[in-house]
Protein backbone atom coordinates (compact mmCIF):
# COMPACT_ATOMS: atom_id res chain seq x y z
CA UNK A 1 0.00 0.00 0.00
CA UNK A 2 0.96 3.63 -0.59
CA UNK A 3 1.91 5.79 2.72
CA UNK A 4 -1.02 8.28 2.48
CA UNK A 5 -4.51 9.45 3.74
CA UNK A 6 -3.69 8.42 7.88
CA UNK A 7 -7.48 8.01 8.42
CA UNK A 8 -7.15 4.51 6.17
CA UNK A 9 -3.89 3.69 7.93
CA UNK A 10 -5.08 3.90 11.42
CA UNK A 11 -8.05 2.00 10.52
CA UNK A 12 -6.48 -0.51 8.32
CA UNK A 13 -3.63 -2.18 10.13
CA UNK A 14 -5.52 -5.15 11.65
CA UNK A 15 -6.95 -5.78 8.25
CA UNK A 16 -4.15 -4.97 5.66
CA UNK A 17 -1.59 -3.37 7.08
CA UNK A 18 1.68 -4.04 4.14
CA UNK A 19 -0.84 -4.82 1.15
CA UNK A 20 -1.42 -3.28 -1.81
CA UNK A 21 -4.62 -1.33 -1.50
CA UNK A 22 -5.83 0.64 -3.94
CA UNK A 23 -4.75 -1.16 -7.03
CA UNK A 24 -7.25 -1.34 -9.73
CA UNK A 25 -9.70 0.24 -11.86
CA UNK A 26 -10.63 2.98 -8.95
CA UNK A 27 -13.16 5.19 -10.83
CA UNK A 28 -17.01 5.26 -10.28
CA UNK A 29 -18.83 3.11 -12.69
CA UNK A 30 -20.50 4.46 -15.42
CA UNK A 31 -23.57 6.89 -13.84
CA UNK A 32 -22.15 7.24 -10.88
CA UNK A 33 -20.80 11.09 -9.83
CA UNK A 34 -18.56 12.09 -12.16
CA UNK A 35 -15.99 13.29 -9.17
CA UNK A 36 -13.42 10.74 -8.67
CA UNK A 37 -14.75 8.81 -5.53
CA UNK A 38 -11.15 6.78 -4.55
CA UNK A 39 -8.92 8.72 -2.82
CA UNK A 40 -5.64 8.41 -5.38
CA UNK A 41 -3.56 7.07 -2.69
CA UNK A 42 -4.76 4.33 -0.09
CA UNK A 43 -2.28 3.90 3.23
CA UNK A 44 -0.17 1.19 3.69
CA UNK A 45 1.48 0.86 6.93
CA UNK A 46 4.58 3.01 6.41
CA UNK A 47 4.68 5.05 9.52
CA UNK A 48 6.45 2.50 11.14
CA UNK A 49 9.73 2.64 8.69
CA UNK A 50 12.80 2.16 10.60
CA UNK A 51 15.66 4.38 8.72
CA UNK A 52 -7.14 4.68 -22.69
CA UNK A 53 -5.07 4.11 -25.19
CA UNK A 54 -5.12 1.71 -28.13
CA UNK A 55 -3.84 -1.81 -27.65
CA UNK A 56 -0.56 -1.79 -28.12
CA UNK A 57 1.49 -4.04 -31.14
CA UNK A 58 1.78 -7.76 -30.56
CA UNK A 59 5.64 -8.30 -30.22
CA UNK A 60 5.30 -11.21 -27.83
CA UNK A 61 7.69 -13.18 -29.31
CA UNK A 62 10.48 -10.98 -28.03
CA UNK A 63 8.42 -10.68 -24.65
CA UNK A 64 8.38 -6.56 -25.58
CA UNK A 65 5.67 -4.02 -25.87
CA UNK A 66 7.80 -0.98 -26.61
CA UNK A 67 11.09 0.25 -26.95
CA UNK A 68 12.16 0.53 -23.61
CA UNK A 69 16.08 1.25 -23.71
CA UNK A 70 18.33 0.00 -21.34
CA UNK A 71 20.83 2.74 -19.91
CA UNK A 72 23.55 2.51 -17.88
CA UNK A 73 23.05 2.27 -14.16
CA UNK A 74 25.97 4.77 -12.13
CA UNK A 75 27.94 2.41 -9.81
CA UNK A 76 27.34 4.15 -6.42
CA UNK A 77 27.42 0.47 -5.01
CA UNK A 78 29.97 -2.25 -5.38
CA UNK A 79 28.78 -4.48 -8.23
CA UNK A 80 27.50 -7.52 -6.51
CA UNK A 81 27.15 -9.67 -9.80
CA UNK A 82 30.70 -11.18 -8.82
CA UNK A 83 30.18 -15.02 -9.84
CA UNK A 84 27.77 -14.99 -13.24
CA UNK A 85 27.14 -17.74 -14.62
CA UNK A 86 26.45 -19.73 -17.92
CA UNK A 87 22.92 -19.84 -18.68
CA UNK A 88 21.02 -22.86 -17.86
CA UNK A 89 17.61 -23.65 -19.04
CA UNK A 90 17.48 -26.61 -16.92
CA UNK A 91 13.99 -27.25 -15.20
CA UNK A 92 12.91 -23.33 -16.95
CA UNK A 93 11.81 -24.45 -20.17
CA UNK A 94 8.03 -22.60 -19.29
CA UNK A 95 7.40 -19.42 -21.12
CA UNK A 96 5.41 -16.84 -19.21
CA UNK A 97 2.50 -18.15 -20.93
CA UNK A 98 2.78 -21.66 -20.09
CA UNK A 99 3.62 -20.72 -16.30
CA UNK A 100 0.09 -18.90 -16.24
CA UNK A 101 -1.51 -22.16 -17.12
CA UNK A 102 -0.44 -23.81 -14.30
CA UNK A 103 -1.61 -21.16 -11.72
CA UNK A 104 -5.27 -20.78 -10.85
CA UNK A 105 -5.31 -19.20 -7.67
CA UNK A 106 -2.53 -17.46 -5.67
CA UNK A 107 -1.79 -16.79 -2.36
CA UNK A 108 -0.19 -13.80 -0.40
CA UNK A 109 1.79 -14.38 2.84
CA UNK A 110 1.36 -10.93 3.69
CA UNK A 111 2.18 -8.74 6.67
CA UNK A 112 5.35 -11.05 7.30
CA UNK A 113 8.59 -10.90 5.45
CA UNK A 114 7.82 -7.18 4.46
CA UNK A 115 7.16 -6.46 7.89
CA UNK A 116 9.49 -3.31 9.17
CA UNK A 117 11.14 -4.28 12.27
CA UNK A 118 11.42 -8.27 11.40
CA UNK A 119 9.33 -11.01 10.33
CA UNK A 120 6.94 -11.14 13.37
CA UNK A 121 6.68 -7.82 14.07
CA UNK A 122 3.06 -6.98 12.63
CA UNK A 123 1.68 -9.95 14.59
CA UNK A 124 2.41 -13.20 12.51
CA UNK A 125 4.53 -16.06 13.22
CA UNK A 126 7.33 -17.23 10.75
CA UNK A 127 6.70 -18.51 8.15
CA UNK A 128 6.81 -22.31 8.11
CA UNK A 129 7.47 -25.52 5.77
CA UNK A 130 3.81 -26.55 7.90
CA UNK A 131 1.88 -23.29 6.47
CA UNK A 132 3.24 -23.56 3.06
CA UNK A 133 2.43 -27.08 3.13
CA UNK A 134 -1.41 -26.36 4.81
CA UNK A 135 -1.70 -23.54 1.44
CA UNK A 136 -0.74 -26.43 -0.85
CA UNK A 137 -3.33 -28.95 0.16
CA UNK A 138 -6.06 -25.99 0.48
CA UNK A 139 -5.79 -25.97 -3.43
CA UNK A 140 -3.22 -22.89 -4.21
CA UNK A 141 -1.08 -23.25 -6.56
CA UNK A 142 1.05 -20.51 -6.15
CA UNK A 143 2.15 -17.76 -3.33
CA UNK A 144 3.16 -14.31 -3.42
CA UNK A 145 6.04 -13.32 -0.60
CA UNK A 146 5.91 -9.98 -0.06
CA UNK A 147 9.71 -9.03 0.84
CA UNK A 148 11.56 -6.26 2.54
CA UNK A 149 15.09 -5.70 1.90
CA UNK A 150 16.09 -1.93 3.02
CA UNK A 151 16.06 -2.86 6.58
CA UNK A 152 18.10 -5.84 6.19
CA UNK A 153 21.00 -3.90 4.06
CA UNK A 154 23.93 -1.41 4.78
CA UNK A 155 22.95 2.23 3.87
CA UNK A 156 26.50 2.66 2.53
CA UNK A 157 27.08 -0.44 0.73
CA UNK A 158 23.37 -1.73 0.19
CA UNK A 159 24.83 -5.14 1.21
CA UNK A 160 22.03 -7.43 2.14
CA UNK A 161 22.61 -9.52 5.34
CA UNK A 162 23.58 -12.86 4.48
CA UNK A 163 21.33 -13.97 7.20
CA UNK A 164 18.32 -12.09 5.92
CA UNK A 165 19.04 -13.66 2.06
CA UNK A 166 19.10 -17.08 3.78
CA UNK A 167 16.06 -16.70 5.67
CA UNK A 168 14.12 -15.96 2.64
CA UNK A 169 15.78 -18.89 0.35
CA UNK A 170 14.53 -20.92 2.99
CA UNK A 171 10.65 -20.16 3.00
CA UNK A 172 11.09 -20.12 -1.04
CA UNK A 173 12.65 -23.69 -0.76
CA UNK A 174 9.54 -24.50 1.08
CA UNK A 175 7.15 -23.79 -1.64
CA UNK A 176 9.24 -25.05 -4.38
CA UNK A 177 9.64 -28.10 -2.65
CA UNK A 178 6.13 -28.57 -2.00
CA UNK A 179 5.45 -27.95 -6.14
CA UNK A 180 4.00 -24.18 -5.82
CA UNK A 181 5.07 -21.59 -7.92
CA UNK A 182 6.63 -18.40 -5.59
CA UNK A 183 6.84 -14.67 -6.06
CA UNK A 184 9.48 -13.01 -4.17
CA UNK A 185 9.38 -9.16 -4.84
CA UNK A 186 10.91 -6.02 -3.42
CA UNK A 187 7.46 -5.03 -1.64
CA UNK A 188 7.43 -1.82 0.11
CA UNK A 189 10.44 -1.68 1.95
CA UNK A 190 10.34 1.55 3.30
CA UNK A 191 8.86 4.00 0.13
CA UNK A 192 12.82 3.93 -1.15
CA UNK A 193 11.13 3.07 -4.79
CA UNK A 194 7.64 3.43 -4.89
CA UNK A 195 7.36 6.72 -3.22
CA UNK A 196 10.00 7.83 -5.59
CA UNK A 197 9.40 7.05 -9.06
CA UNK A 198 11.25 10.61 -9.90
CA UNK A 199 13.90 12.18 -12.00
CA UNK A 200 15.84 13.13 -8.87
CA UNK A 201 15.70 10.18 -7.53
CA UNK A 202 16.01 7.70 -10.42
CA UNK A 203 20.18 7.44 -10.30
CA UNK A 204 20.28 6.80 -6.73
CA UNK A 205 17.54 4.39 -7.10
CA UNK A 206 18.29 2.58 -10.28
CA UNK A 207 21.80 2.12 -7.97
CA UNK A 208 20.37 -0.08 -5.25
CA UNK A 209 17.80 -1.54 -7.94
CA UNK A 210 20.47 -3.21 -9.52
CA UNK A 211 22.64 -3.35 -6.27
CA UNK A 212 19.61 -5.59 -4.60
CA UNK A 213 18.59 -7.77 -7.32
CA UNK A 214 21.88 -8.59 -8.41
CA UNK A 215 22.45 -9.71 -4.61
CA UNK A 216 18.99 -11.88 -4.44
CA UNK A 217 19.40 -13.39 -7.95
CA UNK A 218 22.54 -14.69 -7.30
CA UNK A 219 21.16 -16.05 -3.95
CA UNK A 220 18.32 -17.97 -5.08
CA UNK A 221 19.85 -18.39 -8.90
CA UNK A 222 19.48 -22.41 -8.22
CA UNK A 223 16.00 -22.85 -8.10
CA UNK A 224 13.74 -24.13 -11.22
CA UNK A 225 10.77 -21.95 -13.14
CA UNK A 226 8.95 -22.53 -9.79
CA UNK A 227 10.72 -19.21 -8.38
CA UNK A 228 9.57 -15.99 -9.93
CA UNK A 229 11.24 -12.50 -9.68
CA UNK A 230 8.77 -9.44 -9.25
CA UNK A 231 10.55 -6.26 -9.52
CA UNK A 232 8.69 -3.88 -7.00
CA UNK A 233 5.10 -3.60 -5.87
CA UNK A 234 3.17 -0.72 -5.95
CA UNK A 235 4.92 2.35 -8.05
CA UNK A 236 3.46 5.55 -7.27
CA UNK A 237 3.25 6.80 -10.70
CA UNK A 238 0.94 9.45 -12.04
CA UNK A 239 2.21 11.08 -15.27
CA UNK A 240 4.21 9.88 -18.61
CA UNK A 241 7.47 11.52 -17.22
CA UNK A 242 7.12 9.46 -13.83
CA UNK A 243 6.20 6.21 -16.17
CA UNK A 244 9.62 6.60 -18.31
CA UNK A 245 11.31 6.38 -14.50
CA UNK A 246 9.55 3.54 -13.65
CA UNK A 247 10.45 2.00 -17.00
CA UNK A 248 13.98 2.19 -15.63
CA UNK A 249 13.69 0.52 -12.74
CA UNK A 250 11.89 -2.08 -14.53
CA UNK A 251 14.91 -1.72 -17.15
CA UNK A 252 17.58 -2.25 -14.29
CA UNK A 253 15.97 -5.30 -12.75
CA UNK A 254 15.68 -7.23 -16.12
CA UNK A 255 19.20 -6.48 -16.88
CA UNK A 256 20.67 -7.31 -13.23
CA UNK A 257 18.94 -10.58 -12.99
CA UNK A 258 19.51 -11.92 -16.47
CA UNK A 259 23.19 -10.77 -15.94
CA UNK A 260 23.61 -13.48 -13.21
CA UNK A 261 23.26 -16.58 -15.43
CA UNK A 262 22.32 -19.33 -14.75
CA UNK A 263 18.57 -20.09 -14.39
CA UNK A 264 18.65 -16.89 -14.21
CA UNK A 265 19.11 -16.06 -17.64
CA UNK A 266 15.57 -17.77 -18.46
CA UNK A 267 13.59 -17.49 -15.09
CA UNK A 268 9.66 -15.59 -15.37
CA UNK A 269 9.88 -11.93 -14.46
CA UNK A 270 7.12 -9.38 -13.63
CA UNK A 271 7.09 -5.76 -13.99
CA UNK A 272 4.12 -4.07 -12.57
CA UNK A 273 1.91 -1.41 -13.61
CA UNK A 274 1.86 2.26 -11.82
CA UNK A 275 0.21 2.34 -9.08
CA UNK A 276 -0.87 -1.65 -10.15
CA UNK A 277 -3.80 0.36 -10.82
CA UNK A 278 -5.73 -0.99 -14.26
CA UNK A 279 -7.23 2.40 -15.84
CA UNK A 280 -3.21 4.03 -14.81
CA UNK A 281 -1.64 0.83 -16.21
CA UNK A 282 -3.54 0.93 -19.36
CA UNK A 283 -3.48 5.05 -19.83
CA UNK A 284 0.18 4.97 -18.93
CA UNK A 285 1.91 1.60 -20.08
CA UNK A 286 3.91 2.33 -23.44
CA UNK A 287 6.60 -1.05 -23.28
CA UNK A 288 7.96 -3.79 -21.82
CA UNK A 289 11.58 -3.83 -20.86
CA UNK A 290 14.11 -5.06 -23.58
CA UNK A 291 14.86 -8.72 -22.64
CA UNK A 292 17.44 -11.35 -23.40
CA UNK A 293 15.42 -14.26 -23.17
CA UNK A 294 12.38 -15.14 -25.06
CA UNK A 295 8.13 -14.66 -23.74
CA UNK A 296 9.85 -14.81 -20.31
CA UNK A 297 7.61 -11.54 -18.66
CA UNK A 298 4.54 -11.12 -17.41
CA UNK A 299 2.59 -7.56 -15.78
CA UNK A 300 1.23 -7.13 -12.53
CA UNK A 301 -1.97 -5.09 -11.61
CA UNK A 302 -3.66 -5.40 -8.26
CA UNK A 303 -7.68 -4.63 -7.38
CA UNK A 304 -9.62 -3.22 -4.28
CA UNK A 305 -12.27 -2.06 -6.21
CA UNK A 306 -14.47 -0.55 -5.27
CA UNK A 307 -12.44 0.93 -2.16
CA UNK A 308 -16.16 1.62 -0.55
CA UNK A 309 -16.65 -2.23 -0.16
CA UNK A 310 -13.22 -3.31 0.07
CA UNK A 311 -11.29 -1.21 2.50
CA UNK A 312 -13.34 1.65 3.37
CA UNK A 313 -13.86 2.13 7.13
CA UNK A 314 -15.56 5.28 7.90
CA UNK A 315 -17.88 7.61 5.89
CA UNK A 316 -16.27 10.39 4.11
CA UNK A 317 -17.73 13.68 2.62
CA UNK A 318 -17.01 11.95 -0.82
CA UNK A 319 -19.20 9.10 -0.03
CA UNK A 320 -20.14 5.91 2.10
CA UNK A 321 -19.36 2.30 3.30
CA UNK A 322 -20.62 0.18 1.03
CA UNK A 323 -21.79 -3.45 2.75
CA UNK A 324 -23.44 -5.50 -0.26
CA UNK A 325 -22.07 -6.13 -3.38
CA UNK A 326 -23.30 -7.73 -6.42
CA UNK A 327 -26.48 -8.46 -8.22
CA UNK A 328 -29.05 -10.49 -5.52
CA UNK A 329 -26.83 -9.18 -2.44
CA UNK A 330 -28.18 -6.08 -1.82
CA UNK A 331 -30.19 -5.15 1.31
CA UNK A 332 -33.85 -4.10 0.64
CA UNK A 333 -33.35 -2.25 3.92
CA UNK A 334 -30.22 -1.09 4.56
CA UNK A 335 -30.29 0.69 1.37
CA UNK A 336 -27.76 3.37 1.33
CA UNK A 337 -25.04 0.22 2.32
CA UNK A 338 -25.49 -1.02 -1.10
CA UNK A 339 -23.07 -0.46 -3.57
CA UNK A 340 -23.68 1.80 -6.34
CA UNK A 341 -20.72 1.12 -8.29
CA UNK A 342 -17.93 -0.86 -9.03
CA UNK A 343 -19.79 -3.73 -9.54
CA UNK A 344 -19.71 -7.15 -11.67
CA UNK A 345 -19.77 -4.93 -14.88
CA UNK A 346 -16.88 -2.69 -13.30
CA UNK A 347 -15.10 -5.81 -13.13
CA UNK A 348 -15.35 -7.23 -16.36
CA UNK A 349 -14.66 -3.84 -18.11
CA UNK A 350 -11.12 -3.49 -15.85
CA UNK A 351 -10.09 -6.80 -16.41
CA UNK A 352 -11.23 -6.69 -20.20
CA UNK A 353 -8.58 -3.83 -20.58
CA UNK A 354 -5.45 -6.05 -19.21
CA UNK A 355 -6.44 -8.74 -21.64
CA UNK A 356 -6.40 -6.48 -24.24
CA UNK A 357 -3.50 -4.64 -23.46
CA UNK A 358 -1.47 -7.87 -22.55
CA UNK A 359 -2.95 -11.13 -22.28
CA UNK A 360 -4.24 -10.91 -26.12
CA UNK A 361 0.17 -9.84 -27.10
CA UNK A 362 0.81 -13.08 -24.88
CA UNK A 363 1.90 -11.27 -21.83
CA UNK A 364 0.42 -12.80 -18.56
CA UNK A 365 -0.75 -10.48 -15.93
CA UNK A 366 -0.53 -11.19 -12.27
CA UNK A 367 -3.75 -9.97 -10.20
CA UNK A 368 -0.90 -9.88 -7.54
CA UNK A 369 -3.45 -9.10 -4.57
CA UNK A 370 -7.01 -8.32 -4.32
CA UNK A 371 -9.56 -8.79 -1.08
CA UNK A 372 -12.30 -7.53 0.77
CA UNK A 373 -12.72 -6.01 4.68
CA UNK A 374 -15.22 -7.86 6.92
CA UNK A 375 -17.99 -5.84 8.83
CA UNK A 376 -17.95 -7.25 11.75
CA UNK A 377 -19.79 -4.25 12.80
CA UNK A 378 -22.78 -5.44 11.45
CA UNK A 379 -25.15 -8.50 13.17
CA UNK A 380 -27.96 -10.33 12.62
CA UNK A 381 -29.50 -10.93 9.02
CA UNK A 382 -27.31 -7.76 8.13
CA UNK A 383 -24.23 -9.42 9.05
CA UNK A 384 -25.15 -12.46 7.31
CA UNK A 385 -26.01 -10.89 4.20
CA UNK A 386 -22.61 -8.70 4.20
CA UNK A 387 -20.81 -12.36 4.77
CA UNK A 388 -22.68 -13.86 1.61
CA UNK A 389 -22.26 -10.79 -0.66
CA UNK A 390 -18.47 -10.50 0.48
CA UNK A 391 -17.94 -14.03 -0.33
CA UNK A 392 -19.73 -13.61 -3.68
CA UNK A 393 -16.94 -10.81 -4.77
CA UNK A 394 -14.18 -12.97 -3.87
CA UNK A 395 -15.60 -15.91 -6.17
CA UNK A 396 -16.50 -13.31 -8.93
CA UNK A 397 -13.48 -11.51 -9.05
CA UNK A 398 -11.35 -14.76 -9.07
CA UNK A 399 -13.48 -16.54 -11.40
CA UNK A 400 -13.03 -13.74 -13.68
CA UNK A 401 -9.37 -12.86 -13.69
CA UNK A 402 -9.21 -16.17 -14.69
CA UNK A 403 -11.81 -16.08 -17.31
CA UNK A 404 -9.92 -13.13 -18.67
CA UNK A 405 -6.72 -14.42 -18.19
CA UNK A 406 -5.44 -12.56 -15.20
CA UNK A 407 -3.96 -14.66 -12.47
CA UNK A 408 -5.35 -14.19 -9.10
CA UNK A 409 -3.66 -13.89 -5.20
CA UNK A 410 -5.99 -13.11 -2.78
CA UNK A 411 -4.00 -11.01 -0.21
CA UNK A 412 -4.12 -12.20 3.26
CA UNK A 413 -2.83 -11.23 6.31
CA UNK A 414 -3.76 -14.29 9.00
CA UNK A 415 -7.64 -13.55 8.13
CA UNK A 416 -7.73 -17.22 5.99
CA UNK A 417 -6.50 -19.60 7.91
CA UNK A 418 -4.52 -19.33 11.63
CA UNK A 419 -0.79 -19.62 10.99
CA UNK A 420 -0.46 -20.45 14.19
CA UNK A 421 -2.63 -23.16 14.55
CA UNK A 422 -2.95 -24.51 11.07
CA UNK A 423 -7.26 -24.09 10.71
CA UNK A 424 -9.51 -22.69 8.79
CA UNK A 425 -10.68 -19.12 10.54
CA UNK A 426 -13.03 -18.36 7.16
CA UNK A 427 -14.23 -21.16 5.53
CA UNK A 428 -16.87 -19.19 3.63
CA UNK A 429 -13.60 -16.93 1.76
CA UNK A 430 -11.54 -20.15 1.23
CA UNK A 431 -14.47 -21.93 -0.12
CA UNK A 432 -15.22 -18.87 -2.63
CA UNK A 433 -12.01 -18.50 -3.32
CA UNK A 434 -11.95 -22.50 -4.94
CA UNK A 435 -14.93 -22.21 -6.57
CA UNK A 436 -14.18 -19.27 -8.61
CA UNK A 437 -10.74 -21.13 -9.39
CA UNK A 438 -12.67 -23.97 -10.18
CA UNK A 439 -11.20 -26.12 -7.70
CA UNK A 440 -14.70 -26.58 -5.89
CA UNK A 441 -14.02 -28.84 -2.99
CA UNK A 442 -16.64 -31.07 -1.30
CA UNK A 443 -16.70 -28.20 1.48
CA UNK A 444 -17.41 -25.66 -0.89
CA UNK A 445 -19.78 -27.24 -3.07
CA UNK A 446 -22.09 -27.97 0.11
CA UNK A 447 -22.25 -23.79 0.61
CA UNK A 448 -22.89 -23.27 -3.31
CA UNK A 449 -26.44 -22.97 -2.72
CA UNK A 450 -25.79 -20.78 0.60
CA UNK A 451 -24.07 -18.16 -1.56
CA UNK A 452 -26.15 -17.98 -4.84
CA UNK A 453 -27.58 -14.38 -4.95
CA UNK A 454 -31.32 -15.90 -4.66
CA UNK A 455 -30.65 -17.31 -1.69
CA UNK A 456 -29.32 -14.30 -0.11
CA UNK A 457 -31.44 -10.97 -1.53
CA UNK A 458 -33.09 -9.34 1.58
Amino acid sequence: MKSANLFVLLSLVSFLSACGGGGGGSSPAAGASSARLIPSSIAQSSSLSTASVAPVSSLAASSSLGNSSSSPVSSLYPDYNTSPLAADATGMGSTAVQVASKIKLGFNFGNTLEAIGGETAWGNPLITEAQIQWVKEAGFDAIRLPVAWDQYANQQTAAISLEWLNRVKQVVGYAVDNNLYVIVNIHWDGGWLENNVTTDKQRANNAKQKAFWQQIATHLRDFDEHLIFASANEPNVDNAAQMAVLDSYHQTFVDAVRATGGKNANRVLVLQGPKTDIEETDRLWTGMPSDSATNKLMAEVHFYTPFNFTLMTKDESWGKQFYYWGQGFHSATDTERNASWGQEAWVDQMFDLMKTRFVDQGIPVILGEYSAMRRDNLTGEALELHLASRAYYFRYVTERANTKGLIPFVWDTGSLFSRNNLVVTDQRVLDALLQGAGKTSSAAASSASAMSPAANSR
